[in-house]
């Protein structure tokens, strides 16, 4: 359709109520303003085509901490911030994308898909995707695409993982008839970022933006992990999420982040296996002495932080699909403090700054106070980033009583989203 259609479209019925389930009421203002926008600007930049529009979630962790490494379980889900793009398909061999969040304008010769040298970069990660649709027998051409997005960088909630579906969407729309489905796309971002950036990548966070809504993911079977979909309406519990950017960090984490992964997996050599999954909790309790001897009492403790995490995820699943909201929350502040206590993740040994234990701390006084809600560390940890989930009516107050601790700007709102990585023209036409 051309632009001017999509911009008539917007004003429809139609699209109120896809932006209702999409943003919320309050969101809808806001984010019809800026599928307008870039259908606008494509028009200024590309000229009038018969172009698509396009929508790809961030997404949020809700349980499951450092489990997916160890082939655990975990809970996840689509959130309302998220890639926007208008795109069309151009007849040539050329690709042209401008990324306005980034300013960023590139072009891709489709016959030229070899990466870097250096491995980086949304060049190379691009090129890794359109890669990825060759090797799993799929068609790719050229198109033209004017992208923004509001997904937070450096935040947890996969802002590369979002572009890699969003431009996923588009290759499957425009060559290859819609036949994919989206955990085809997560197994096409993993694909990219395992051999164009060089990344140990699993399909957490793909699977999390493209599937929508809130998923539980079990990955006993890396190749081919086992994905449910929990139909369950958030939004009617008058909750949000809040992320909120402790605004402290360290230059290199690697070592902490790769220091779960290997301690567990000498836990696990304990028993002659390779990953936690492997075992049980009570073999483990049944030979504690054996294991702390071996492999440490960190690792004893990461192991035991594994298996309660992954019951846990089981306990909110039902929680939520027996509409146990309460339940759920107590699960959440559970995790939270399994990941501070058991994991240890929440601060890096041996430093004095700890901004994710300072958050953690005011949040809980706030939620005691409140007498509602939970909080936790939100993805890998050590510094950066939690997550609260509150009631609405309590949300405002919140972000005024966090900001003033840790920075304005510094907390963002945000909700659960039925729908992860789309093609918006089925949704508004």
């Amino acid at each position: 359709m051309e632009v001017k259609h999509i911009l008539k479209l917007l004003e429809s019925e139609k699209a109120e109520k896809f932006l209702i389930e999409m943003y919320g009421k309050a969101g809808v203002i806001k984010n019809r303003a800026r599928y307008v926008h870039v259908a606008e600007e494509f028009a200024k930049k590309f000229g009038e085509k018969q172009v698509s529009l396009f929508s790809s979630a961030g997404r949020t962790e809700i349980s499951g901490n450092h489990t997916d490494h160890n082939q655990g379980k975990v809970l996840a889900g689509s959130i309302d911030l998220d890639c926007v793009a208008v795109a069309a398909a151009n007849g040539t061999d050329e690709i042209h994308i401008i990324s306005e969040t980034y300013d960023q304008e590139f072009t891709i010769q489709i016959h030229d898909l070899a990466p870097s040298a250096k491995k980086a970069g949304t060049v190379d990660l691009t090129k890794g995707m359109l890669k990825g649709f060759l090797e799993m027998g799929k068609k790719i051409g050229g198109f033209d695409a004017y992208i923004t997005s509001n997904v937070i960088s450096a935040a947890g909630v996969s802002s590369s993982a979002a572009y890699e579906m969003l431009i996923c969407s588009m290759i499957n729309t425009f060559f290859n008839d819609g036949e994919l489905d989206v955990v085809s796309y997560a197994h096409i971002g993993k694909y990219a970022e395992n051999h164009y950036w060089d990344k140990a990548s699993g399909l957490l966070d793909q699977m999390a933006c493209a599937v929508g809504g809130m998923i539980t993911i079990d990955f006993k079977d890396p190749k081919k992990p086992v994905v449910e979909r929990i139909d369950y309406d958030f939004g009617a519990q008058d909750h949000s999420l809040i992320i909120v950017q402790t605004g402290k960090g360290h230059a290199d984490l690697s070592e902490e982040y790769s220091s779960i992964p290997k301690e567990m997996g000498k836990v696990a050599a304990v028993f002659q296996k390779t990953v936690l999954a492997e075992l049980s909790e009570e073999e483990v309790l049944a030979n504690v002495s054996r294991v702390i001897k071996e492999a440490g009492d960190r690792a004893f403790l990461r192991a035991l932080h594994f298996f309660e995490e992954n019951r846990r995820v089981e306990a909110e699943v039902a929680a939520l699909r027996e509409n146990r909201f309460e339940d759920f929350l107590k699960l959440v502040t559970e995790s939270g403090n399994s990941s501070w206590k058991w994991l240890q993740n929440c601060y890096v040994g041996g430093e004095t700054e700890q901004g994710i234990t300072a958050a953690l701390a005011l949040t809980e006084l706030f939620v005691r106070k409140k007498g509602c809600g939970a909080c936790r560390v939100h993805g890998g940890g050590f510094a950066g980033v939690i997550m609260a989930i509150l009631p609405n009516a309590v949300v405002d107050e919140y972000i005024t009583y966090i900001e003033k601790a840790v920075g304005e700007g510094s907390a963002y709102r945000m909700s659960i989203r039925p729908y992860g990585a789309v093609c918006v023209d089925r949704y508004i036409e």
